[in-house]
């Protein structure tokens, strides 16, 4: 289990608001995050991956302390063990498919599988300049698992790609999730994407 209690001002546009939440978030499962624009998803993702700090809080994932504020603790994130889908992909410009899995990972029959689970096979070698934004989207996917991280968040991870896609992908995403027992974190906002798949659904 995941213990998150944080608060954190953010901007919205009128003006400076507190963005606050507390909730017990179930281990190896997946967890949907909701709420309007500018409700403090994404900043919510980032605190939790520890790539920004809030004003007050506290983390615990299994019994291990990330953050504590209080007693002036913060696990960097390279520490957490996350991986973590952008939602501007944030991939490497120079690059291949293949290449941003190996840096994840130096296990070569992990990454076919994870080129196989994305459909990228064929895009081995290409970099992200000559795919399209979906194969982008992916790829960031891809790379995130390449790491076997216990936890990943996923930030809007299926905003470019078509529905029949997305109705493949996603429950061979959960499939996977449940084998390597990750615990998993998803903000869309789209309710019905996750219907049936998503255990937990978290409201901002």
């Amino acid at each position: 289990m995941i213990q998150v209690d944080i608060s954190r001002e953010i901007k919205r546009y009128n003006g400076l608001e507190e963005l606050s939440f507390k909730a017990d978030i179930a281990s190896a499962a997946i967890t949907q995050i909701s709420g309007p624009s500018g409700s403090g998803k994404t900043t919510l993702l980032r605190i939790i991956a520890g790539l920004v700090k809030p004003g007050r809080g506290l983390i615990i994932a299994d019994g291990l302390t990330w953050l504590d504020t209080e007693n002036n603790i913060n696990l960097p994130t390279q520490l957490r063990n996350v991986g973590f889908v952008f939602q501007d992909y944030a991939l490497f410009p120079n690059m291949t498919v293949e290449q941003h899995l190996n840096y994840g990972i130096k296990d070569a029959d992990f990454v076919e599988r994870l080129l196989a689970l994305g459909r990228m096979e064929s895009f081995r070698n290409q970099k992200p300049l000559h795919l399209s934004g979906g194969q982008q989207q992916r790829l960031s996917i891809l790379r995130a698992l390449s790491t076997n991280p216990r936890l990943i968040l996923m930030d809007e991870p299926f905003s470019a790609l078509d529905r029949k896609l997305k109705d493949e992908l996603i429950p061979e995403l959960k499939a996977f999730f449940t084998e390597m027992k990750t615990t998993c974190l998803i903000v869309s906002h789209h309710p019905l994407e996750l219907e049936g798949i998503a255990s937990q659904v978290l409201e901002l």
